[in-house]
């Protein structure tokens, strides 16, 4: 699902410049320059409302179900991945409220929490799980049931905890909810015994369909952001403190995986892919899910999501380069480890 970086392996001492989050930055620029308003403002929503369809739609011919199906015998790590995907990280969300108004604005504070209840990569965490010579099955599992499951948990979560908040939620945004993401999903599922063939022959232009889908969709949700004043609120210290709260978040998550994952006795291969799929978040998903549960308040709620997702892709590619190189941990000296992971690409 998550497919905004291609490459399998990053050199370890230089950290991954994500072109795909550089197009979202000037997509972003574009709307504060250019924000499409009134006729054009209706045509983006529009556009946008049939992209993220479309996008979900992707999803579900693409969700293999017997894969996940066959990955159910692992269940204690997925079971530990979703409880920190859909536990811990709400959690932490929900005690960050104490930060505002001092540190974070009540806007900022909802797109962070909104952050800790998106569903987890799939891409990149089989990629990065790979590199670090993890359990690259269980992260293919893992990363899919966190998708599948986010779906249902992710609007669920925030009707219960974003009540009242930006955008806030209601019958209408639980029906869009079911027309925009899940009828999509679920009709791409239908048709996978029939796309399941045609969609790996037509993966490139499909990936730009993707790409192409969201970036559409955070043009339109930050030009009626940009139309509604909200950036004004919005001051270059404030994004200071708001990323410094998002490193000790991620900090806080990957070590929460690593070694709360060797406290329940899983080997080092499953801990590598507890600690890539459990602590990261997915930009592909959360960004249209943001777009159908905040409309047009959506522009300061998706601003932590895209900032977390580069910090999370550099802070992992030196994580795992460095579980690579680390000569405690190669092939060998942990009976539970395997020579040589599977190649990450299975899942794209």
């Amino acid at each position: 699902m998550e497919r905004l970086n291609r490459r399998t392996s990053f050199p370890p001492s230089w950290p991954p410049l994500d072109r795909y989050v550089l197009a979202l930055l000037g997509t972003v620029g574009l709307a504060a320059l250019l924000p499409a308003s009134g006729t054009a403002a209706r045509l983006a929503e529009g556009a946008s409302t049939v992209a993220v369809a479309l996008l979900f739609f992707l999803y579900g011919a693409r969700l293999s179900s017997r894969e996940a199906l066959d990955g159910l015998r692992h269940w204690r790590l997925h079971l530990t991945v979703l409880t920190a995907t859909f536990v811990a990280f709400p959690l932490l969300g929900l005690a960050a409220k104490g930060l505002v108004p001092v540190v974070l604005t009540p806007a900022l504070h909802s797109g962070l929490l909104f952050l800790c209840l998106a569903p987890s990569t799939v891409q990149s965490s089989i990629a990065f799980t790979s590199i670090a010579r993890g359990n690259v099955p269980a992260a293919i599992c893992a990363g899919s049931f966190s998708s599948l499951a986010g779906i249902l948990l992710t609007p669920l979560l925030a009707a219960a905890l974003l009540a009242g908040g930006v955008g806030g939620f209601s019958a209408g945004s639980l029906l869009r909810i079911v027309l925009q993401l899940l009828v999509p999903f679920l009709a791409g599922q239908l048709v996978r015994p029939w796309a399941r063939t045609f969609l790996p022959r037509h993966r490139e232009p499909l990936g730009y369909v993707d790409r192409g889908s969201i970036l559409l969709v955070v043009y339109s949700a930050f030009s009626q952001g940009v139309v509604a004043g909200v950036w004004h609120q919005v001051t270059p210290a404030r994004l200071g403190l708001l990323l410094a709260v998002e490193a000790v978040l991620l900090a806080v998550m990957l070590s929460l995986t690593w070694y709360g994952a060797r406290r329940l006795g899983f080997g080092r291969e499953d801990r590598v892919a507890i600690q890539f799929a459990g602590s990261k978040k997915s930009l592909a998903a959360g960004l249209p899910m943001a777009s159908v549960l905040f409309g047009a308040q959506a522009a300061p709620v998706v601003l932590p999501l895209m900032l977390f997702h580069q910090m999370q892709l550099m802070v992992c590619a030196v994580i795992a380069g460095r579980r690579a190189r680390d000569p405690g941990e190669r092939p060998g000296a942990d009976p539970r480890s395997s020579p040589t992971p599977r190649n990450a690409s299975a899942a794209s």
